[in-house]
């Protein structure tokens, strides 16, 4: 891989890069953004929106077929050990439709809905996750999604067709561009009737063996070109491109994922997708629906934990009696089960909202996504202590001596990638925490504004009395506080008086943070990031109860199984948990390190702090080193790898 010169831009300009990609217009009601402002907009999500007719025998039918496939034609073990995805298992999904889930009949996909394309990388990713990520990194970021939204009609017919049977990938990150889409440095600069391509894209899933991507490149402003981030569709049998390693991570190692260098690649104007200066709106939008693809791939992962270890508990004596029974690991039992049907109603209910078209699911596809990488891999953990040594043992050498291959730390290792994934949390933190604030600084505007003159403060200053005067009164009683309200729940309606009462709490908090901080809010991020983390539990909590309402209410629920009344049950032991959890939240809004922290680690990186770093050797520095024992080593030799 070549070095890269680093970009400078100052954080202003990076921030309003990011800001002018934002969606600014909220035309239909979102149950996440009122949650934020404390109004429990039950009505939303109950009752729970259900598949019907076509769509729902058209994916049950699709599920029948690809788990058979998986069951009998897909061996995970292999690609694991292997570190690649068979061409007779890719050959395989081609013929069974499966990389044209998402792509409407017309075009010769699939024209499933987002619920049974999630539930469809639910079967995929549980044989594989390798297999799951390939999948959806095709569908949910690749070519087929934005040319879906954003594309001509011309291309639709173009692509389209091809995406139902070739893989695609999305390329954005660069060697000194993750998060910060401001430094982007990857060119495409117009000559006749093409784009000249330039730039190295690092990470890029399915790169490198795919047919198409979609390539993210700053157009140069020029006479007639509005210029800025744009998205391309580009052909990677086009000359110029080099696919310059395949790269190999902690898990998921079947991933074909690699670094793509793009060298005077010519590509049509007519393969710009949207207008010039709109790419990463057309990376954003596309990934409000695509983040579901993660949850998919976490509620998996928390199906099989529960699985484990159910049968592991009951099958292991300890002092007399099965290890599930002892307190210690009933806890975690409870939570690992608990949190697996959470997991699941999460992304039933986020599925169906965007099915139903009805609702703005940028927060709680987001809240979705954030909130399942984390839970996952907490759940991964609890298993793996479950199952103690043979939690840590590989899956290949439990079998090499004869007990069964349990691919426990598979599931470790290939789960921490989801909190990376299309927005690490923290990253996650700060969209959602913009969403959830957006009405506070759209009523500050020039109050917070340090160009603004004081006559334009003013003016914005008696704006937001007017807002605030209408606003906080809805935050002092509610719902939650009448004892009756949300009877037709049963034992779940005193979960939802909780989470409507913590959502005013929580409306209230940012409404003392913003006047506290103003302007400077968007740097407490140890403070946003519990604020969306307390959204993130009510709503699931909020998932929760919908969901097994739903399911004990009708014949055989809504997901696999028959759940009934002990829907009731499972769902009373999350929300109980979450509520412990939400409180612990609530307390560090205010009781907190942060401050603290933030002054030690500038004196950490000022190197107050390197005497601490002594006394080993780093590794990351190549050897071999002479050890200071053998004749002739100088000191300078043998302590060139020693850190500090």
């Amino acid at each position: 891989m070549s070095q890269q010169t680093h970009t400078h831009v100052d954080e202003r300009t990076a921030r309003k890069v990011a800001e002018e990609a934002r969606e600014t217009e909220w035309t239909l009601p979102s149950f996440g953004k009122q949650l934020f402002l404390g109004d429990f907009r039950l009505d939303l999500i109950h009752p729970h929106p259900r598949p019907e007719g076509e769509p729902r025998r058209k994916g049950e039918e699709f599920l029948a077929r690809l788990t058979e496939f998986c069951a009998t034609r897909v061996d995970g073990a292999l690609i694991e050990r292997e570190s690649r995805i068979p061409d007779e298992v890719l050959q395989g999904l081609r013929d069974l439709g499966a990389l044209g889930m998402k792509i409407p009949e017309k075009y010769g996909g699939l024209g499933l809905s987002q619920l049974y394309y999630g539930r469809a990388l639910m079967v995929a990713g549980s044989v594989s996750p390798a297999l799951g990520a390939l999948l959806s990194a095709h569908q949910s970021i690749g070519v087929p999604q934005p040319v879906k939204q954003f594309g001509t009609q011309e291309q639709k017919d173009e692509w389209l067709p091809r995406c139902a049977r070739q893989v695609s990938a999305f390329l954005l990150t660069e060697p000194d561009v993750g998060s910060d889409p401001a430094r982007l440095r990857a060119t495409a600069v117009p000559d006749g009737d093409d784009y000249v391509l330039n730039g190295v894209k690092l990470w890029t899933t399915n790169g490198v063996i795919a047919d198409l991507v979609v390539v993210m490149a700053r157009v140069p402003k020029s006479d007639g070109h509005r210029g800025g981030i744009s998205a391309f569709v580009v052909d990677m049998g086009t000359p110029g491109i080099t696919v310059e390693n395949r790269n190999a991570f902690m898990g998921l190692r079947g991933i074909e994922n690699g670094v793509t260098r793009f060298h005077d690649v010519r590509v049509p104007k007519a393969n710009l997708i949207g207008k010039e200066g709109a790419g990463l709106k057309i990376a954003l939008t596309t990934l409000n629906t695509g983040r579901l693809s993660l949850p998919a791939m976490c509620a998996a992962s928390g199906k099989w934990a529960a699985k484990i270890a159910r049968e592991w508990s009951k099958e292991r004596v300890q002092w007399g009696r099965p290890v599930g029974e002892h307190e210690a690991v009933s806890r975690k039992i409870a939570f690992i089960s608990a949190t697996a049907y959470a997991m699941e109603a999460l992304l039933d209910l986020s599925s169906q909202l965007a099915d139903d078209e009805r609702n703005d699911i940028r927060i709680e596809a987001a809240l979705a996504k954030l909130w399942s990488s984390e839970m996952a891999c907490q759940a991964a953990d609890e298993l793996m202590q479950v199952r103690g040594g043979r939690g840590y043992e590989t899956a290949e050498s439990l079998a090499a001596r004869g007990e069964r291959g349990v691919p426990v730390e598979q599931l470790v290792r290939d789960l921490r990638i989801n909190r990376i994934f299309e927005g690490s949390t923290e990253i996650m933190h700060l969209l959602i925490a913009r969403e959830a604030v957006d009405a506070h600084l759209s009523v500050a505007g020039d109050i917070i504004d340090p160009d603004a003159s004081t006559g334009q403060k003013a003016r914005a200053a008696a704006k937001a009395g007017g807002f605030y005067a209408r606003w906080l009164p809805t935050l002092v009683t509610g719902a939650g506080q009448r004892p009756n309200s949300y009877a037709e729940f049963g034992p779940l309606a005193k979960h939802l008086r909780y989470v409507e009462r913590a959502s005013r709490k929580l409306a209230r908090s940012i409404f003392y943070a913003a006047g506290r901080w103003q302007g400077g809010l968007e740097r407490k991020q140890g403070f946003l990031g519990r604020m969306v983390d307390i959204g993130a539990e009510l709503y699931a909590m909020s998932a929760v109860c919908v969901r097994a309402h739903a399911d004990a209410s009708a014949a055989g629920g809504l997901g696999s199984g028959a759940p009934g009344k002990s829907a009731l049950l499972l769902a009373d032991a999350f929300c109980r948990q979450a509520h412990v959890r939400v409180e612990e939240l609530f307390d560090g809004l205010w009781r907190n390190t942060d401050a603290m922290d933030v002054k030690l680690a500038r004196a950490v990186l000022a190197g107050d702090f390197a005497w601490v770093e002594e006394g080993v050797l780093d590794p990351s520095i190549p050897g071999p080193w002479i050890a200071p024992s053998e004749p002739g080593a100088s000191e300078k030799e043998s302590v060139h790898r020693t850190i500090g």
